[in-house]
């Protein structure tokens, strides 16, 4: 590989490994603000059905208690109509007197029973002002709580249009780098790269050599994880343990590859069938 093609391939590895953690940072952050605005929304819709609620109910206590009010007015004017009518009965019918003294204990007991009911509306009057002021604050507090949401809700919008931004750019820069790699033969696979970096533990044979010696065909493949770019040992162990030369992996299907001689082998010696290739030298 020539030396533009090794800075090829290392800028093609950074730009990758960067689109990745771009990727990534913009997947994490898209789906922890939509799970947060669902969150928040269903507590301020909850929040606003129960201030709905208690308002209702407040509404339907006042006019239970206007009711009551009102009967009691009520009473109170039919109370004095009968002490009215007693005290007209008194002075005109003397022997009546005792009818009418009951008559008017019976209407002061249902007057104070009024008056106690009416003390007891009041009360709980007073106690359904002071949990509607109560439900007021809390839904000011958390109309509060919604206006921050929007805010943050603003805020990271725009930093996804940001990273989905520089994500485009990150995709138009990998399709520039894949054409021109494309245009020199090279491969714009990131994964063949990598494995490069770290070639597997093999060990195989040479299966057939071509007729100029230079191109040789392998009982080892991908399978074994061999990729294109590879260089692998090649040794010969009969008569006598020597070594060849190295080749370079050209092509490779899942049980075989093909790998052509790097420069020349050792003396010039022939390659043969049933020579051994290995990624390591051995003794």
């Amino acid at each position: 590989m020539t030396f533009v093609g090794r800075i090829l391939v290392i800028a093609i590895m950074a730009f990758a490994i960067l689109f990745l953690g771009v990727s990534t940072v913009v997947f994490t952050t898209e789906k922890n603000w939509k799970e947060a605005k669902e969150k928040e929304t269903k507590k301020v819709g909850e929040l606003q059905k129960k201030l709905t609620d208690a308002q209702a109910e407040i509404t339907g206590v006042k006019k239970s208690l206007d009711e009551a009010k009102g009967t009691h007015q009520t009473e109170m004017k039919t109370a004095q109509d009968k002490i009215a009518a007693l005290e007209a009965d008194i002075k005109s019918q003397s022997d009546q007197a005792t009818k009418a003294n009951t008559a008017l204990g019976v209407a002061e007991q249902n007057a104070k029973i009024a008056l106690q009911e009416a003390t007891s509306y009041k009360e709980e009057s007073d106690k359904l002002r002071s949990q509607k002021a109560d439900v007021e604050k809390q839904a000011n507090e958390y109309k509060l709580r919604q206006t921050e949401l929007n805010d943050k809700i603003r805020e990271l919008a725009r930093v996804l249009d940001t990273a989905k931004k520089n994500a485009d750019d990150l995709r138009k820069r990998n399709g520039s780098l894949s054409t021109a790699l494309r245009s020199h033969g090279l491969s714009d696979d990131v994964s063949q790269y990598t494995a490069l970096e770290a070639p597997p533990e093999v060990e195989g044979e040479i299966k057939r050599v071509d007729r100029m010696n230079k191109k040789v065909e392998l009982t080892i493949g991908s399978d074994d994880g061999l990729v294109v770019g590879h260089e692998l040992y090649l040794f010969r162990v009969k008569p006598r343990p020597e070594f060849i030369g190295k080749i370079k992996i050209t092509s490779v299907d899942p049980d075989q590859a093909v790998g052509q001689v790097v420069g020349t082998t050792v003396q010039g010696k022939k390659i043969q069938e049933g020579d051994i290739v290995s990624s390591t030298i051995r003794r």
